[in-house]
């Protein structure tokens, strides 16, 4: 009895092998690929990805809630306009917090208009933003008098530094890594849809079928009375 050599056991199980990943293509359902393609060419549309504006909200909210702290603490320290006057106008680095709604300023400025506006993919902007939060808030808390000013010298620079890094976490970690996970998706939907175009033509309209014109009734009767009356009479 022959036995079958190793070059080709191997070559007829890598040929097994490769048939599941042929059936996988032609079980490729083209309706489904079509509306998966739709959806994402849909959200494609809409310009910007709901996590991404979910991020854009949470911006937003980092600088209204630093602005309600700031606008807290000017009420605690004797009116708004007394105290507003003191801080903006008679600037002191070492006793005031204007500097530090300043700054919820420039980190909503440049990160909506990075990851908003230009719809940056890059974590470059959001990297910078957080390193000039840290290290002017370090510095502040190190060289002002915060600390002695009451509750507002310890809650303000820490929210801001929190509020930083979080923004600096959900950027990350959930925007950039779900839109691109989202357009690998589209990619393979894409070159899905057109192996199953090949493999799955469209069903032939009317027009593509052919069919013979319908020959007249009893023609075959008259053809046959036609040639015994042409045959000769004996």
């Amino acid at each position: 009895m022959n036995r079958v050599p190793g070059d080709a056991e191997n070559a007829h199980s890598s040929s097994v092998e490769s048939c599941p990943s042929l059936r996988d293509v032609h079980s490729i359902n083209p309706t489904h690929l079509m509306a998966r393609i739709e959806s994402y060419e849909g959200r494609e549309k809409k310009g910007i990805s709901d996590v991404r504006r979910t991020f854009c909200l949470f911006v937003t909210f980092d600088l209204l809630f630093v602005t309600l702290l700031w606008i807290i603490e000017l009420n605690v320290k004797g009116g708004i306009e007394t105290t507003l006057e003191k801080e903006v106008l008679q600037y002191d680095y070492s006793s005031s917090y204007f500097d530090i709604f300043l700054l919820a300023v420039f980190r909503f400025k440049v990160l909506i208009l990075a990851y908003a506006m230009c719809r940056l993919r890059h974590w470059w902007a959001i990297a910078f933003t957080t390193a000039v939060t840290s290290a002017f808030l370090l510095a502040k808390v190190i060289i002002s008098q915060l600390f002695s000013q009451g509750a507002f010298g310890y809650v303000l620079p820490i929210i801001s530094f929190i509020l930083a890094w979080i923004e600096t976490w959900f950027l990350d970690f959930k925007v950039l890594p779900q839109e691109a996970e989202e357009e690998n998706r589209f990619l393979i939907a894409q070159d899905a849809s057109e192996r199953a175009a090949l493999l799955h033509p469209g069903v032939l309209s009317d027009g593509q079928f052919y069919s013979p014109p319908e020959s007249v009734a009893g023609s075959d009767e008259d053809s046959e009375e036609k040639q015994d009356s042409e045959k000769p009479v004996v």
